[in-house]
């Protein structure tokens, strides 16, 4: 699958996190000790999954639980004392981290990181459909400049100028965007 980043401050946690991470497609496992080294890594790298054991050495974590949700596509699952996990909830629901309490049960950290996995990849296809749309989009604006600059110098109805623009491109084996781009550059210099 891919990697994994386990922020923990002991490792007795770490351990247990990783055993339970093993029965798990991960490919690697990156380990960091406090809220600082595990900044550096996401800048670094970028993982499937951030898992932070609370509290850190220099800070809590749900500082660093935000910061990793807001600049990476990475899932993030927060392990937090029972008696803290409400008011930790509150500060971080609203960005995705999921929140476990402590002690973990492997059955719902399975689910937990289960789902975070497969939220992950349904977030990666959206991300990619919203990719194309924009490039479809930008291809339109370029083709109707493109239609309008033929039907302004070269006195072309708005039918006319979409067909040039359509032979040109099977003609010279360009996409349409080249096709545009190359009539924008010699009509609108």
């Amino acid at each position: 699958m891919g990697s994994v980043l386990i922020v923990s401050n002991t490792n007795t946690t770490m351990g247990i996190v990783s055993d339970l991470l093993y029965s798990q497609p991960f490919s690697r496992i990156v380990a960091a000790q406090s809220g600082s080294e595990a900044r550096r890594c996401v800048l670094e790298n970028e993982y499937d999954l951030i898992i932070i054991d609370t509290p850190l050495s220099d800070e809590l974590g749900d500082d660093f639980a935000l910061h990793a949700s807001e600049n990476s596509s990475s899932g993030v699952i927060l392990i937090v004392e029972n008696d803290k996990l409400d008011e930790v909830n509150i500060n971080v629901e609203n960005s995705g981290v999921f929140v476990v309490p402590k002690p973990i049960s492997p059955d719902f950290f399975y689910q937990a990181t289960k789902l975070l996995q497969s939220s992950r990849k349904r977030l990666a296809m959206l991300e990619d459909e919203n990719r194309k749309l924009r490039q479809k989009i930008e291809e339109l604006r370029l083709v109707s400049r493109a239609k309008l600059v033929l039907m302004q110098m070269l006195k072309m109805n708005e039918a006319q100028a979409h067909r040039y623009i359509e032979k040109q491109s099977m003609n010279l084996r360009q996409t349409r965007t080249m096709v545009a781009e190359n009539i924008l550059r010699t009509y609108e210099t």
